[in-house]
């Protein structure tokens, strides 16, 4: 187990943003890591866990108690079940179970992370979410100081997000079991038009795995939504902002605005979240309020890629991140009467 004092955080995450932690502990097995968990909670130390450091916006004055990097591994396939301990690189897992021929995460390929936070955020994209194959997650309880398993029903997923969530003090993930679908080497039905769109197919139809996570890949490099160092695009978070879910009532003042703003002949995306509730896209709210692709002039600025990333061209400072999203939450609640709420967690800061 490795400590570090004043250690620096920003290159642990993707943004490259943060300022320093007053310790930092490397642990790389479950035993390492309960044990500096329940240090720093005997201690009544404040604690900070890094996984993949791809959701994470840290202040500049960084964090001033113990911060604990998830570096677990252990990744084992028996018959069409997975499990992963949560420190392994999420892109590695989706890999090794395409190349088992195992459908249920293939669309979820080029998600930056580890295998632990996936279950904290019920990570999804192009039609899929980790909600549908988990089957279990062994946690460390923090409250009881104890490990526990929880079952997929108990994680209480939804729309990114999960019991792990709601009760950030209390969870610490160690590992994630998925059970997958040996369907002859072909991917599960694809359900996000985009994907089915780029392969030719229909939605609802089967593809060769491969084919499934590399068109994905794509479509998310086209975006810039796989990480590249060269590239600024991808010093980001991803999706910055989550969908908004909006009630029935909710929807129809805001189709109202958007009638107002862009006419009559301009539907804005629905989608069903429930009942009497309707999804529509982030993306293409900042687009229409006039935040667009590369938007800003400073070192923190829109994506080139996509409206959804807001990105670090590598000088930027968080406050300068923060600066640019509390722009474009202001700008497009004034547009379309919508707040936009933060996808990434903030540490030491608020939006």
């Amino acid at each position: 187990m490795q400590e570090l004092h004043d250690a620096p955080l920003a290159p642990l995450t993707t943004f490259r943003l943060g300022g320093p932690a007053t310790r930092l502990i490397t642990a790389t097995t479950d035993a390492e890591l309960i044990a500096a968990v329940r240090e720093a909670d005997d201690a009544g130390t404040p604690l900070l866990l890094i996984g993949g450091g791809s959701n994470l916006v840290i202040g500049d004055k960084g964090f001033d108690g113990t911060a604990v990097h998830i570096a677990t591994r252990g990744l084992s396939l028996d018959g069409t079940t997975l499990t992963v301990a949560a420190g392994e690189i999420w892109t590695d897992a989706v890999a090794r179970t395409v190349e088992a021929g195992l459908a249920g995460v293939e669309c979820l390929a080029g998600i930056p992370g580890s295998a632990g936070a996936t279950p904290i955020q019920n990570v999804g994209a192009y039609g899929q979410e980790v909600s549908s194959t988990i089957t279990e997650v062994t946690a460390y309880d923090r409250r009881n100081r104890e490990t526990v398993t929880l079952t997929g029903a108990d994680c209480a997923f939804s729309y990114r997000h999960s019991r792990f969530k709601a009760e950030p003090e209390r969870y610490v993930v160690l590992g994630v079991r998925f059970e997958l679908e040996d369907a002859d080497g072909l991917s599960a039905p694809l359900r996000y038009a985009e994907t089915a769109r780029a392969l030719g197919v229909e939605a609802g139809d089967r593809v060769p795995l491969a084919a499934a996570r590399d068109t994905v890949l794509k479509l998310r490099a086209g975006k810039g939504m796989v990480l590249d160092p060269e590239d600024h695009d991808t010093w980001s978070a991803g999706s910055f902002f989550t969908n908004p879910i909006l009630t029935d009532t909710e929807f129809t003042a805001f189709r109202a605005r958007v009638a107002e703003r862009l006419g009559d002949a301009v539907e804005p995306p629905a989608f069903p979240a429930g009942e009497g509730r309707i999804k529509t896209s982030a993306a293409w709210l900042i687009d229409k309020a006039g935040f667009t692709k590369g938007y800003g002039t400073g070192p923190a600025r829109i994506s080139t890629k996509h409206t959804l990333a807001l990105t670090n061209r590598g000088e930027a400072t968080t406050e300068d991140l923060l600066a640019l999203a509390r722009e474009v939450v202001a700008g497009v609640r004034d547009a379309f009467g919508v707040t936009l709420v933060n996808e990434p967690v903030t540490v030491g800061v608020t939006l």
